[in-house]
């Protein structure tokens, strides 16, 4: 129908579109505490940058993209995660030259062709920080604590740190090898898209959700077994430097993520509450991803954060913060002379800083003062034939019910600072 919206997209009407502007002013602030600078790409890509960048095998890739033909016969997909783009305009506008680390945050809109439950939409919304450049651990352990204060600055509890390290191209393969090894015996147990995932990326059958596999996967080889010596060290220094920092965490080695450009450190923040969609935040160190899109080999690591489910556990919590959406002042009139008086008095008042309204439908004085205590404005301003006469205004604070006329110009000295919106 016409009057619906697309299976798997949402509205954000004003009462909630609140909500979602305070969420974005705080993560702006904790960004640029922490020296991360805004980025934002365009919300479709070509194809091949997300084939290359995420990998294929992935379910991303394999059934999520929303891929399609434009005009020209060119392949494009709206963007599945902001990742990929990010390092294309890092390396499209050598963002590479000014310095050694560069530091971007993210947010918008995300598309993946998904099966629509709370906390999941087909569009939903990420926000996202992007280190590049340093190969330094501590580098992770910040990514991993912006993350982390970030979610507990809103006011979350309940959440749960998971790391884990995923290996290099240098120790990985050995992993493969031994998970292919272990879950062709196990095939028979695995449902349908783990016995794809086997041929493809034996790594991704860790990230199974049926419950059902559960035993097989405890049952599976650990990474830690295989990893080399330098991501064994540097799996070692981001726990020195979290624990430092006094972020508890748990490590977890069934923590793959769920695309194939993680290297070394990967990691996940989860909100029990949220049941099956707990994971409010993740990511992870991506070292490979800068050279296999078109770059030279550079070092990089950054997480994504999924503002619906943010939302949804600060409702659970009823953490979110209380309504400010609170005019100052009504302004009612009585009169066509009158109208054009108040008019000007609401232009004035809203030039200096003062939020007011006042009621176009040319009701009487009665019905806009019923409209002005509905409002939830503090003082109503009261312009008939007397006041347009000797250029006054009566103010009536109504909470009080007290009022007295005051001239024109006097009007904005009735508002504290604290009721200006600027």
């Amino acid at each position: 129908m016409l009057t619906n919206a697309p299976r798997g997209t949402k509205d954000i009407l004003p009462e909630q579109a609140e909500s979602w502007l305070w969420l974005e002013n705080k993560i702006r602030e904790l960004c640029t505490l922490y020296g991360y600078e805004e980025i934002r790409t365009p919300t479709f890509e070509h194809t091949e940058l997300f084939l290359r960048g995420i990998g294929e095998g992935t379910d991303v890739v394999d059934k999520e993209m929303y891929t399609f033909k434009d005009r020209g016969d060119r392949s494009i997909t709206l963007r599945p995660e902001n990742t990929a783009s990010v390092v294309r305009a890092y390396l499209q506008n050598k963002l590479y030259a000014n310095a050694g680390l560069v530091k971007l945050f993210y947010i918008g809109s995300m598309f993946r062709y998904d099966r629509p439950q709370a906390g999941r939409l087909r569009e939903f919304h990420q926000f996202g920080v992007e280190a590049l450049g340093e190969k330094n651990p501590v580098v992770d352990a910040e990514i991993i604590l912006l993350a982390w204060e970030f979610l507990k600055s809103l006011g979350l509890d309940d959440l749960t740190l998971k790391i884990n390290t995923v290996g290099c191209p240098a120790c990985r393969p050995i992993y493969r090898r031994k998970l292919t090894e272990y879950f062709t015996a196990e095939a028979d147990e695995l449902c349908s898209d783990c016995r794809r995932r086997l041929e493809k990326n034996p790594l991704r059958i860790l990230d199974c959700k049926v419950d059902g596999l559960k035993e097989v996967m405890e049952d599976a080889p650990k990474i830690e077994t295989c990893l080399c010596d330098e991501c064994r060290e540097h799996f070692k220094d981001v726990k020195k430097y979290l624990t430092a920092a006094g972020v508890p965490f748990e490590v977890n080695n069934r923590l793959v993520r769920g695309l194939d450009y993680y290297t070394k450190t990967a990691f996940e923040i989860q909100y029990a509450p949220l049941g099956a969609q707990s994971a409010v935040a993740g990511g992870g160190r991506y070292d490979g991803l800068i050279k296999e899109i078109g770059g030279d080999d550079t070092p990089a690591v950054g997480f994504a954060a999924g503002l619906e489910r943010i939302l949804l556990a600060l409702e659970l919590q009823q953490a979110l913060p209380a309504s400010n959406k609170k005019i100052a002042a009504f302004v009612v009139s009585g009169g066509s002379v009158a109208e054009v008086c108040a008019f000007k008095l609401l232009t004035d008042l809203r030039r200096q800083g003062i939020a007011a309204a006042m009621d176009f439908g040319k009701k009487s004085m009665k019905a806009q003062m019923k409209a002005a205590a509905k409002s939830g404005a503090k003082f109503a301003l009261i312009i008939g034939e007397d006041e347009v006469a000797t250029s006054t205004v009566t103010v009536k604070n109504l909470e009080t019910a007290a009022q007295d006329k005051v001239p024109v110009a006097e009007v904005p000295l009735k508002f504290s600072d604290s009721q200006k919106i600027f």
